[in-house]
């Protein structure tokens, strides 16, 4: 990964991988949908906004409305925090939203990517429903 950093993707597919916990709308947390959905905005915004310098996040920004954004669902807190932990030691740029006062992992956001180069690390979590 670390070649990819440097260059702009060219043509590939940039996109925006969001995994967001699947428990927080369930028993017994049973969160609102709409508290579920601001999690993954703040965990997107703030992986866009800390890699904003990095060539493959300004140019997924200048798609505009042809922007991509996969949004996969973690079964809970754990799973969440093992792929950060996962992505971390595979050098993949990435941000976990933590909710305060609580402190809890809700989400996690990598930055714009070429698609090939991620989803093999994101197999195993499957579209949020």
């Amino acid at each position: 990964l670390p070649a990819a950093r440097a260059v702009p993707c060219g043509n590939m597919a940039l996109v925006q991988y969001v995994v967001l916990r699947g428990d927080l709308a369930r028993p017994p947390r049973s969160w609102p949908l709409g508290a579920v959905v601001a999690q993954g905005c703040h965990a997107a915004l703030a992986a866009v906004h800390g890699y904003r310098e990095h060539p493959d996040t300004g140019a997924y920004l200048e798609q505009g409305g042809a922007m991509t954004t996969v949004v996969l669902e973690a079964p809970d807190e754990n799973s969440l925090l093992n792929l950060a932990k996962s992505l971390k030691e595979k050098g993949v740029d990435h941000k976990v939203w933590m909710e305060n006062p609580e402190g809890i992992a809700t989400c996690l956001a990598l930055r714009p990517y070429p698609k090939n180069l991620v989803q093999p690390h994101l197999r195993n979590f499957k579209l949020l429903k």
